[in-house]
C-alpha cells in the first residue's frame, strides 16, 4: 500500500509536467497524509492541468465524503474487476507528483519501523493514480484522488509486499491519454519499478504522526532492526 508520501523542492511543476496557464503552488510537504490536498496532474477538455485534490477518492455516488479515507489506494489486480475503479481507470487517470514515500516494516516483536523509499535519481516522479469529481447538494465540486499499488519489487519486498505504481517519464503522457481505454494496454503500465532502482532506509517514528512535517523525517536512523 501507500499511506504517506513526500513532495518538496518542487516549485516548478508546470515545467516538469509541461502544463501551461494557472496552476497550484506546491508547498513543502515531508509527510503527506490521507485527507490532505496535493497537486495532481490530469487532462480535461484535451488540456493537461494541475489541480489541488484531496487524497482519498470520493466516488460520485457517495453520500458521505468520509469514505475517501478508506480509498487512498486502488489495487492493480482488482482495477478492472470492481465497478468503482473500472470506469475511473478507463476515463479518469492522473499523475501524482512525489519525491518519495514511506512504508512500515513489521519487526520480529510486532513493532512497525518506518522506511523512506525513493527512486535513485532523486527527482520528482509520478505515481499512477485515479481521480474523481464529487459534487455536494449545491453542485460544488470536490476533486479527490487515489494512488494505484502493485506487487513489491525486490528491494521493497523486504519491507512490504505492496508498493505504489511509479511511472517512467516516457509513460506519463501515455497514461493520461484520453484515447487509451483498452484494459490490456492499461495493464502494461501497472507493474513495480525495476529491481535495483529504489533507495530505502529506516527513518524516525516521528513520521507516524501527520502533525510532524519537516526535513528531519527523511534522515536515516542507525541501529534500527
Amino acid at each position: 500500500m501507500c499511506g504517506r508520501y513526500t513532495l518538496y523542492e518542487s516549485q516548478d511543476l508546470e515545467a516538469r509536467y509541461g502544463v501551461q496557464g494557472p496552476t497550484v503552488m506546491a508547498e513543502e510537504n515531508y509527510n503527506v497524509s490521507p485527507g490532505q490536498y496535493m497537486p495532481v496532474v490530469f487532462t480535461e477538455d484535451g488540456k493537461k492541468k494541475i489541480v489541488s485534490m484531496r487524497w482519498g477518492i470520493v466516488p460520485g455516488w457517495a453520500k458521505d465524503t468520509k469514505i475517501g479515507y478508506k480509498l487512498i489506494n486502488a489495487r492493480d489486480d482488482t482495477l478492472f474487476q470492481k465497478p468503482m475503479w473500472k470506469g475511473l481507470a478507463k476515463h479518469s487517470r492522473a499523475l501524482i507528483p512525489a519525491r518519495g514515500f514511506y512504508e512500515w516494516k513489521l519487526d520480529e516483536i510486532g513493532e512497525k519501523q518506518p522506511y523512506f523509499i525513493h527512486p535513485k535519481n532523486k527527482q520528482v516522479f509520478s505515481f499512477a493514480g485515479l481521480y474523481s469529481v464529487w459534487k455536494d447538494v449545491e453542485g460544488l465540486p470536490l476533486y479527490t484522488f487515489t494512488i494505484i499499488t502493485t506487487d513489491a519489487n525486490n528491494e521493497m519486498r523486504n519491507v512490504h509486499n505492496r508498493m505504489p505504481v511509479i511511472l517512467s517519464r516516457d509513460d506519463e503522457d501515455k497514461w493520461l491519454s484520453p484515447e487509451l481505454e483498452n484494459e490490456a494496454a492499461l495493464q502494461e503500465f501497472l507493474h513495480p519499478m525495476a529491481d535495483g532502482s529504489l533507495t530505502l532506509y529506516p527513518v524516525s517514528k516521528d513520521v507516524n504522526k501527520p502533525a510532524n512535517n519537516n526535513p528531519n523525517l527523511l534522515e536515516i536512523i542507525e541501529n534500527s532492526k
